[in-house]
């Protein structure tokens, strides 16, 4: 929707994290283009990685790295980066939750030559943790409140807090008040943790 009402980019339908990652990965695994997923928890990981093998069996997971659960330390991105092309992936995709992941995929951004994909809950949608929303409540855009009554005590900061600040930011922009500067790229510390 906000790419719609600021650049009229006609898209007709939203992006999805978790559809979107099964859709990377489904090529990844067509091509032999190995992955490597970053973020999340070890228990979730250990679920997810079965199910991915299990709807693409030729698909090849480089490396399984879980969140910290802390900012890294001096020097930690790089030892991050350094494991991450070392296991030979091609793509990685980043749960770390919004808006941690954004940050750090943009932090990694020049210490990898490969994508960064940033997936949201797909991790946990797809290692068979979280239920998805009603068809209805997606096609209003309205999966965040779904998520919210799950996990209130987890996520009320960042739907009641943030989703405003987005909503102000996103129509300032719109009515000229305000332009969106990406900043420059991030150094230490990357936020490694979920939320």
């Amino acid at each position: 929707m906000a790419l719609n009402l600021l650049h009229s980019a006609g898209l007709t339908d939203r992006v999805y994290g978790p559809t979107l990652t099964l859709k990377v990965v489904e090529q990844a695994a067509a091509e032999g283009l190995p992955i490597y997923l970053y973020g999340s928890t070890e228990p979730t990981l250990a679920k997810l990685v079965p199910a991915l093998e299990e709807m693409f069996p030729a698909l090849k997971i480089a490396g399984v790295e879980a969140s910290k659960f802390r900012k890294s330390g001096p020097g930690e991105a790089v030892e991050i980066a350094e494991r991450i092309k070392a296991s030979g992936a091609r793509i990685v995709l980043v749960g770390l939750g919004c808006p941690r992941q954004e940050v750090f995929t943009y932090a990694m951004r020049p210490l990898l030559d490969m994508p960064l994909l940033a997936v949201g809950a797909a991790f946990d949608y797809h290692a068979g943790l979280l239920k998805n929303p009603p068809a209805w409540m997606q096609k209003y855009a309205l999966e965040w409140l779904w998520r919210l009554g799950l996990e209130p005590k987890r996520l009320w900061k960042r739907y009641i807090l943030l989703n405003p600040a987005y909503v102000s930011r996103l129509l300032a922009q719109k009515l000229g008040l305000w332009k969106a500067t990406p900043p420059a790229p991030a150094t230490e510390p990357v936020e490694t943790f979920a939320v």
